[in-house]
């Protein structure tokens, strides 16, 4: 599958879940909720949203940086030292934002 295929599959699938999420908050309706807590339950759905997007976008990072690295050694498997010790770091450093951005993003949602 191609990489404009795999992104229509993700985009679908976020669609998707979504549509679920708000098809299935009517069913467990109850009394009237105060409005505090019903700004409070779109600050989780988007708090939920943004720490998708995180988690996919680090992934995608992630997997074009080791992607790189692999198609460079393989064309060069003298260099792969020197590949793999060039594409370590960023890959630390993209892994740490996405951490910093779930950390935040629980915080959110925790003092609320």
């Amino acid at each position: 599958m191609t990489r404009a295929g795999n992104l229509r599959t993700a985009i679908v699938a976020a669609a998707a879940g979504v549509a679920i999420a708000s098809i299935q908050t009517p069913v467990f309706a109850q009394e009237a909720a105060p409005a505090a807590a019903a700004s409070m339950s779109l600050a989780f759905f988007g708090a939920a949203i943004g720490l998708g997007m995180i988690v996919i976008g680090a992934a995608l990072g992630i997997g074009r940086f080791a992607s790189a690295a692999a198609e460079g050694i393989a064309r060069q498997p003298g260099a792969a030292d020197k590949i793999t010790g060039a594409v370590n770091l960023p890959l630390f450093l993209l892994e740490g934002v996405a951490i910093i951005a779930e950390v935040g993003v629980l915080l959110i949602v925790l003092t609320k």
